[in-house]
């Protein structure tokens, strides 16, 4: 693993305060509530997010979905680093210091 893949690895995100994250069962879905609107989150999305508690790494994460999904690790592992770089870009989630 090079540096900034290991770096990565060990980034830890939580939520943005200003989002709510839950289960909406109008939705059939997990969604994020914020004070202009509501944004529906697929599957993968939502168990993503769901792992995000500031508490565990990236590495953590994958690790976790990894287990939920066997079979294709490389392909789990690449689909958790580039959403949680679009869910940061996005200003859900935020990296944890």
């Amino acid at each position: 693993m090079d540096d900034i893949a290991a770096a990565a690895g060990r980034a830890r995100y939580a939520l943005n305060p200003m989002y709510l994250f839950r289960w909406e069962a109008t939705q059939d879905a997990h969604v994020l509530l914020y004070p202009e609107g509501i944004v529906k989150l697929n599957r993968t999305a939502g168990e993503i997010i769901e792992l995000c508690d500031g508490c565990r790494t990236a590495a953590g994460m994958v690790e976790a979905l990894q287990q939920r999904y066997p079979g294709d690790d490389g392909r789990v592992a690449e689909g958790v680093y580039k959403s949680l770089e679009v869910f940061r870009a996005k200003g859900w989630i935020r990296r944890q210091a």
